[in-house]
């Protein structure tokens, strides 16, 4: 059961970048709509669950909520740059090995040489297969949308997204904290954050109200990854709910029309079945 609801991230976060590309909107409002969204979700949760709200929480939540609006905001940007199919399998590989090396490592929830052969093994996987889906093909000789980006204002904004989401995770994995109670305050810290970056360069037109249904999707996602980092660890689920790059990739090309020759749907293939091979690893791991 632990498996399924760590499922479930990768499923609604998956689909945040093709709902927020269908949407529209520059990388602020989608942040903001996105905070928004993810507010309300966490104030019925705190309704419904009425859960004990300590000091601490409220200060690790607030902060990570921050963190993770630097990390949503500069993932946007990415995908502005890079497209869907690409930049989020790029921000996928370096979220993994980020989170996955600090639960394996700092937080000792891999034991044994075991654990950590299969464990590496599986990152591995998921890596590469992130990495070959979002694979270009220079000598096809097919001008793909991909050509149209730019490759380095794209790396550099996924570099400090990584950043931002690798301290939301980190952080609220340290402090060992409730997933129901911690949630509100993050979202308000999520909130504050974005709030900065729309700072007069945003209007609260449609584009962001629309986007509130990002922020729903991710509610959904990061509860479920917080009730399972506390039962399964933060290496094996936050690597489960990075699945998600199959159905944002195949999505940015199925329903956003981000073009790919033959040579790169076969990467894409490819790099699927990798990804798939790799959380099969991980529950077995955990199994």
């Amino acid at each position: 059961m632990e498996i399924v609801v760590a499922l479930i991230p990768m499923f609604a976060w998956g689909s945040i970048g093709l709902v927020s590309g269908k949407i529209g909107g520059s990388a602020n409002q989608q942040t903001l709509g996105m905070t928004i969204g993810a507010l309300i979700f966490s104030i019925v949760v705190f309704f419904v669950v009425q859960p004990v709200i300590t000091i601490q929480m409220i200060v690790i939540g607030i902060l990570s909520g921050l963190f993770w609006s630097v990390g949503q905001n500069q993932q946007f940007h990415g995908m502005k740059y890079l497209g869907v199919s690409v930049g989020l399998p790029v921000s996928t590989g370096m979220q993994l090995i980020v989170n996955t090396i600090a639960g394996a490592v700092f937080f000792h929830e891999w034991k044994g040489s075991r654990d950590f052969i299969l464990g590496f093994i599986a990152l591995g996987l998921l890596v590469l297969g992130a990495y070959l889906t979002a694979r270009q093909d220079d000598d096809s000789g097919v001008e793909t949308t991909n050509k149209l980006f730019d490759f380095n204002k794209g790396l550099r904004a996924l570099i400090i997204s990584t950043i931002g989401y690798g301290a939301y995770t980190i952080m609220i994995n340290a402090a060992g904290l409730d997933p129901m109670g911690i949630i509100l305050p993050q979202s308000i810290g999520m909130v504050i954050g974005a709030s900065f970056f729309a700072f007069k360069k945003v209007k609260l037109d449609r584009y962001v109200w629309t986007n509130m249904t990002c922020g729903l999707l991710w509610g959904l996602g990061n509860i479920c990854m917080l009730l399972t980092m506390r039962q399964i660890g933060l290496a094996i689920s936050f690597s489960l709910s990075q699945m998600g790059i199959i159905i944002s990739t195949l999505g940015g090309i199925y329903l956003l029309g981000e073009r790919k020759s033959k040579k790169e749907m076969r990467y894409v293939i490819i790099g699927c079945l990798f990804v798939i091979l790799g959380g099969i690893l991980l529950g077995y791991m955990k199994a």
